[in-house]
């Protein structure tokens, strides 16, 4: 059997089922799919996500939810369980110990997570450090393009970047399509200097990763790199060690040459900056989605924080998320691992 087979035995399946309970339950009005009939067939084909069963699915999650972590404080709405669920391929086990993990990230890293809103980003967006392109590539991810060549650090720190990337991915997901579909990364580190590479430690690093991998409902599909200088060799001996080897083989390095990206994004999508024929890279028109989503996120991101639930302890954070202390001695060796690069 295949390990996304193994993956599938902890749901149910229909031939366990009495016959009163074969005729999938009916859909409440409080979820709507926004779907397409394609993507219907994609989810079923890439995630188990299968619409006659969806509302079941959704329903053993949340009671799952309500058994092993009562206390916990989150949505248990039907849209805000389904893009977990269709992150972890629908299996129940590891959706809900990701929505653990989401929670216990977010708890663990109040530099990040406290006040998140646009509002309190507005440096970083008019830095253009970041963005999103108005075109998907031809799988249907949106592309979202990082510039940290745009990062002044004695304007603010590295955290507030993260911020605005993790702000970014939560107005993503809320879209059906970008869970099924996923995203792409498009990282331009041209200009960026060993100063700069060097506020991008193991501490950091491993927080990042942690949280993408093991923290976040959503599936990165690909991570292109664009004019990388030889630093960047040192920026990804940081990375390499905590990335897992599916993601580890998602990145790809074009150094200048535009048309190896061009291989893997079509240049009708891309800004001319990029050799492509969407015109220039425009930040305004994502900058204007994020602030005009203001009120969602202080409703999210920006009220009193419950009292924590004493399950969701150091045990259950990713890997990345562990203490701190640990990173210290490392962080110390990260300037002489990036100077070996020139």
């Amino acid at each position: 059997m295949s390990k996304e087979g193994d993956s599938l035995r902890t749901s149910p399946s229909v031939a366990s089922l009495s016959e009163n309970e074969l005729s999938p339950p009916p859909e409440p009005p409080g979820y709507v799919c926004s779907l397409t009939e394609e993507l219907v067939t994609k989810a079923r084909e890439e995630l188990q996500e299968k619409p006659e069963w969806r509302l079941r699915d959704v329903q053993a999650l949340r009671d799952m939810v309500r058994k092993e972590y009562p206390n916990l404080s989150t949505s248990l709405d039907d849209a805000f369980l389904l893009r977990f669920l269709r992150a972890r391929k629908f299996d129940y086990d590891r959706a809900l110990q990701l929505l653990v993990n989401y929670h216990s990230c977010r708890r663990s890293w109040p530099e990040v997570f406290n006040n998140l809103k646009p509002s309190a980003l507005k440096d970083v967006l008019a830095s253009g450090f970041l963005t999103v392109l108005p075109h998907t590539d031809p799988r249907g991810c949106h592309v979202l393009c990082l510039r940290p060549d745009r990062w002044i650090p004695s304007n603010y720190p590295i955290t507030e970047n993260i911020r605005a990337i993790y702000l970014t991915l939560e107005k993503l997901i809320q879209s059906e399509e970008t869970q099924v579909n996923g995203i792409v990364i498009l990282a331009d580190y041209k200009g960026v200097s060993l100063s700069k590479a060097s506020h991008f430690g193991p501490f950091i690093a491993k927080k990042v990763i942690g949280i993408l991998q093991d923290g976040f409902p959503i599936r990165i599909k690909a991570v292109h790199v664009v004019n990388e200088p030889r630093i960047f060799k040192g920026i990804f001996a940081i990375i390499k060690p905590f990335l897992k080897e599916k993601i580890a083989n998602r990145f790809f390095l074009h150094g200048s040459d535009l048309n190896s990206l061009h291989a893997n994004l079509p240049r009708s999508i891309l800004p001319k900056e990029y050799g492509g024929m969407a015109g220039e890279l425009d930040t305004a028109t994502w900058n204007a989605v994020l602030l005009a989503s203001e009120d969602d996120f202080v409703k999210e991101f920006c009220q009193a924080a419950p009292a924590c639930d004493s399950t969701l302890g150091q045990a259950l954070l990713p890997e990345g998320l562990t203490s701190d202390v640990q990173c210290d001695d490392s962080m110390r060796g990260v300037k002489s691992q990036l100077y070996s690069c020139y």
